[in-house]
């Protein structure tokens, strides 16, 4: 009977610490949460020529100007820099991108954004952003709508430039492939 008692005790006792060894803490929702954009958009269209992978910070009655501003290297979105993937080559501001996979930055303006396509990938935001590692930098023009965005957004229209959107703003960015 003792060792019937030993034996449970012991058993307990390694169920205990193996239940708590293999317990996994899961952290809350991304404030941020990640999203992708394909061209052509699509799932019937199974020959891609891009795709863009981005997180989508919220305005939350901030300003575009606060969050984004002028004249300074942003990473396009939120969390780590957006990634853009061509499938095939592409031609970005009068220049080819060989097929392959970007970090994405842009430098906002009041008329015109550049757009700038990286080869360092898996960057926590702009913060270790090298101009030298830079593949192209091209002028996006910037437009207004009138629907409001409160998440910024990315999307590629029927002809497969990049469109980017944040609160009223509109930043177009022309590619040929």
């Amino acid at each position: 009977m003792k060792k019937l008692t030993l034996l449970l005790l012991v058993l307990a006792t390694s169920l205990a610490f193996s239940t708590e060894a293999t317990a996994q803490k899961f952290s809350g929702l991304d404030k941020s949460p990640a999203d992708i954009a394909y061209y052509p958009a699509s799932s019937r269209e199974t020959d891609k020529a891009a795709r863009v992978i981005y997180s989508r910070p919220q305005l939350k009655g901030r300003s575009l100007a606060e969050l984004v501003p002028v004249g300074k290297v942003w990473r396009t979105g939120a969390n780590e820099a957006s990634e853009v993937t061509f499938y095939k080559d592409a031609k970005i501001g009068g220049k080819t991108v060989k097929a392959g996979s970007y970090s994405l930055f842009t430098i906002p303006g009041e008329e015109e954004w550049t757009v700038i396509l990286n080869t360092k990938l898996h960057q926590w935001g702009a913060f270790s952003y090298d101009s030298d590692a830079d593949v192209v930098r091209a002028t996006a023009t910037v437009s207004t709508d009138s629907e409001e965005l409160e998440a910024f957004s990315i999307a590629f229209d029927d002809d497969g430039n990049m469109v980017m959107g944040w609160g009223t703003t509109r930043v177009t960015l022309p590619i040929s492939y």
